[in-house]
């Protein structure tokens, strides 16, 4: 026998350190000639380090953690030539089988499991390599939910085929938010505790939960700027209080604002397509469907979106039966699905609890919301032939709140004044 250096292997051509993930053989442990000795993180990529010879690892000069210039001795080694090396065709062991089928199963988490029960942190360990930490930015996967993926490395250590996994079986955990935990060190991120107080205790019912953590997420996710305009709604108010009689007696349909919202923003939709979007990577997806949906108030007080579908193809007596049916379902809880799937827009009414204006949080996957705020009588400047008059008329605020990674200022702002021109510009002499 005869002692062997394990000297930090070069990774790249500007690779000239690596970190040490874990050891994967203790000191005093017999291997064989290729088996994975250590795994050591770079910027680049996780390198797993196989034996070159085969052997015991008589002492580890490095530990977890540690930074090691390339050529540097890792361990120190004893050569035996009684084990043989290691054949690629070599049968794999039942015993070995086994835990590959062990940990196979460990990693295997199904969405539909994950979104109907408590979630915990799932390794242990707060170390993500560099890759790991390169492949979350890319996702968009915070550390939050990096430390509840199931973990299959030594001491609970995520492997790069972990998050993979993960991202394959639809990312579970992708809403869920923030769990306080008694180490303060937990996902490298310091947890403040604060006192909460004593009062009544209301657990959240599974749809408070639900829209809790897409707010999160959504936050977490899209850069959210506001853009503000007003509108003078007084042509549209005086044209629907003048109309929605003869509209419910002629078409057996209320006639709200609501319809009338969702007939102008189809329209604006189509002047600038591109805010109605998602965003899937690096790339942008503009919908050819335009369906808009609308924030809506169940019996429990929890909001939901029921959708109104391909909105630019409809009539008025169509959107506000569309409108109508939807709305009776949300009150009834008998929505399905398909009436909450496949919105590309959302508007939120926060005129409805009274509010002056709102700053909306958007609707994943979408990339805008827009807020209408209550419609208000007011002293207004206008202009007339006789020159500037003080008049009272119908104002209301508009807010959109876009995703400005891919809406910048210019295409926000034209939209939620496109759309205040439509409400502004309503035909006062159009027949129902």
């Amino acid at each position: 026998m005869s002692k062997f250096e394990l000297e930090m292997p070069k990774m790249g051509e500007s690779i000239t350190e690596g970190t040490i993930i874990n050891w994967l053989i203790a000191e005093g442990d017999s291997f064989e000639e290729g088996d994975i000795i250590l795994e050591v993180a770079t910027d680049k990529v996780d390198n797993e380090v196989p034996a070159p010879v085969s052997g015991t690892l008589l002492k580890t000069i490095f530990h977890a953690k540690d930074v090691v210039p390339v050529g540097e001795v890792l361990a120190i080694l004893e050569r035996s030539e009684e084990v043989k090396p290691k054949s690629e065709n070599a049968p794999i062991s039942e015993e070995k089988k086994e835990t590959k089928k062990e940990i196979k199963k460990q990693r295997v988490v199904k969405p539909q499991e994950a979104s109907n029960q408590s979630v915990s942190v799932s390794n242990s360990n707060n170390f993500f390599s560099p890759l790991i930490i390169e492949i979350a930015k890319t996702q968009h996967i915070s550390f939050d939910e990096l430390a509840r993926i199931p973990a299959t490395g030594q001491d609970g250590r995520l492997r790069k085929s972990d998050v993979f996994q993960y991202i394959e079986d639809g990312r579970p955990y992708k809403f869920a938010q923030p769990i306080a935990e008694k180490d303060p060190t937990a996902y490298r991120i310091p947890q403040l505790t604060f006192d909460k107080g004593k009062g009544k205790v209301i657990e959240m019912d599974r749809m408070r939960q639900m829209i809790a953590d897409h707010m999160v997420y959504s936050k977490h996710t899209s850069p959210h700027v506001t853009a503000y305009v007003e509108a003078d709604m007084t042509t549209m108010v005086n044209w629907r209080n003048a109309n929605k009689v003869a509209f419910q007696e002629k078409y057996g349909e209320r006639l709200t604002f609501t319809p009338l919202f969702v007939e102008a923003v189809a329209k604006a939709v189509k002047d600038f397509p591109n805010i109605n979007a998602s965003v899937d990577g690096h790339n942008i997806i503009v919908k050819e469907a335009i369906n808009i949906g609308m924030a809506t108030a169940l019996p429990s007080g929890n909001l939901i979106v029921p959708v109104v579908k391909n909105a630019d193809t409809k009539d008025l007596k169509t959107i506000a039966s569309n409108v109508n049916e939807l709305v009776g379902k949300a009150r009834e809880n008998k929505l399905s699905g398909d009436d909450i799937s496949d919105g590309t827009f959302t508007i939120s009414n926060v005129g409805t609890f009274g509010s002056v204006m709102g700053t909306p949080i958007i609707n994943q996957p979408q990339v805008a919301i827009l807020a209408v705020g209550i419609i208000k009588k007011r002293p207004e400047v206008i202009t007339t032939e006789k020159g500037d008059e003080i008049a009272i008329r119908s104002m209301m605020y508009l807010s959109l709140s876009f995703d400005h990674r891919v809406v910048d200022g210019f295409l926000g702002g034209s939209f939620v004044r496109r759309v205040a021109d439509y409400f502004e510009q309503f035909d006062v002499d159009r027949k129902i």
